[in-house]
């Protein structure tokens, strides 16, 4: 039984492995043509579209103003542009930076909201902002986040010359990626996430899936799909979805960037990444219990990638660290012999290869100190990885039978530092 157990764990792990080998290929290849393609479209951009930027808030007083600076700051027609705030059921002085933005800019309006339409979360709160919206093109931006000039123009830029595209999301970078090992760690995996999962995907089948922040979406869409699933804690993941299903395909466009905070504590980082996975998780079984409903087949690739990724991929780690671990006390008497050794030796070296060549897509992260980073990140940051989609998966179980109501669960902010407020001026002077 332990050999068969193995023998499963080891076939599920090594799946993943080439799967995500392949989609690092893609989007390798995805990076060298980007640039091409970018300088093409550049040359034609085509009438720009009316945009309505939707930015949930809830007790943001400590990012939001950095934001609206940052928003004041897009070049994008003014006449087409509109950035609503949607200050939702906050207690501390959101509103009132807000309100301050909105009397300076005309651009900038504040939705307040309470109960009971506000504090149901980030999809109630982009819902009522969505109902105050008048562009041709949503965008989402999170109230931590500080975009480049151009991202918005880079993404009206992308939903122009590609009419198939419902969505066009743009590319993250942490803003606090130096300020301690952790929010190193989450630099790597955001870089890594990007070029493997979404340039790779997009590469190969042309899709990608919406982020919580930085992307536009056609209005038309959205009206048709009704807003957004105010029970889905991940609600990008499951706009992704249907947007698929009406037979749209997201671009992903890394040309769009946008700066964002990250967890500086292991508290914040967990509560985070847990609202993610079961997030992920509600997808999956939303999606996987009406399979048969889907009208367009090829969204079933991605929803089997999800289930692989946080179920089948995770259980067989599980699985084999178990197996691994017992191994060590009692003699299992596995047939495996050497050869698991020498497929954890090649596992790990395959993920290092992985993020090293992430890494290198990007100007400066190539580093030896990223290198060791790197290495660190495999038996530290990827195995909490495995315990948090485990308790994930019993609490979204749990909430399945007791019907629990979602509600905001805010990600805590951290004030910036002088050092990083002259990195975003740099960054701004120099886009």
């Amino acid at each position: 039984m332990a050999d068969f157990l193995l023998y499963m764990s080891l076939f599920i792990i090594w799946f993943m492995l080439f799967y995500h080998m392949f989609l690092m290929q893609g989007g390798y290849l995805h990076h060298r043509r980007h640039r091409e393609l970018k300088a093409a479209w550049e040359k034609d951009p085509g009438e720009l579209p009316s945009f309505s930027i939707l930015i949930p808030a809830h007790n943001e007083d400590m990012v939001i103003a950095d934001t609206l600076k940052a928003m004041a700051a897009l070049q994008y027609p003014k006449d087409r542009l509109e950035v609503i705030v949607v200050n939702d059921n906050s207690s501390d002085a959101t509103g009132e930076i807000v309100e301050g933005f909105a009397a300076r800019y005309s651009f900038i309006h504040a939705v307040h909201t309470r109960p009971p339409e506000g504090g149901k979360g980030k999809s109630g709160a982009l819902n009522q902002g969505l109902k105050r919206a008048r562009g041709d093109v949503i965008a989402v931006y999170d109230a931590d986040n500080m975009p480049e000039p151009d991202a918005v123009w880079y993404l009206a830029l992308g939903l122009n010359k590609d009419p198939d595209a419902g969505a066009v999301v743009g590319k993250f970078r942490v803003q606090n990626g130096g300020r301690n090992l952790l929010t190193r760690l989450i630099n790597m995996e955001t870089l890594t996430f990007q070029w493997l999962a979404q340039a790779g995907r997009w590469f190969w089948f042309r899709l990608a899936t919406i982020p919580g922040t930085n992307f536009a979406i056609r209005r038309e869409i959205l009206d048709e799909l009704g807003g957004w699933d105010e029970k889905a804690l991940s609600e990008d993941t499951e706009l992704s979805f249907r947007v698929y299903n009406l037979g749209w395909h997201i671009r992903f466009f890394p040309a769009a960037v946008t700066w964002e905070q990250e967890p500086e504590t292991l508290k914040v980082w967990w509560k985070q990444r847990m609202r993610w996975a079961r997030g992920n998780e509600y997808v999956i079984g939303k999606y996987l219990l009406g399979l048969h409903r889907l009208k367009h087949r090829k969204i079933t690739l991605d929803l089997f990638y999800f289930l692989f990724t946080y179920l089948l991929f995770f259980t067989g780690i599980l699985l084999s660290h178990t197996i691994f671990v017992t191994n060590l006390f009692v003699d299992l008497d596995l047939t495996i012999g050497m050869v698991s050794y020498v497929l954890l030796v090649t596992g790990f070296l395959l993920f290092l290869v992985e993020v090293l060549l992430a890494l290198s897509l990007e100007r400066g992260q190539l580093t030896l100190k990223n290198a060791g980073t790197a290495v660190l990140m495999y038996f530290t940051y990827s195995q909490l990885w495995l315990a948090l989609v485990v308790h994930a998966t019993f609490l979204e179980a749990k909430r399945m039978f007791t019907k629990q109501e979602v509600t905001w669960y805010k990600t805590q902010r951290f004030q910036t530092s002088g050092r990083e407020k002259v990195k975003k001026e740099k960054r701004a002077k120099t886009s």
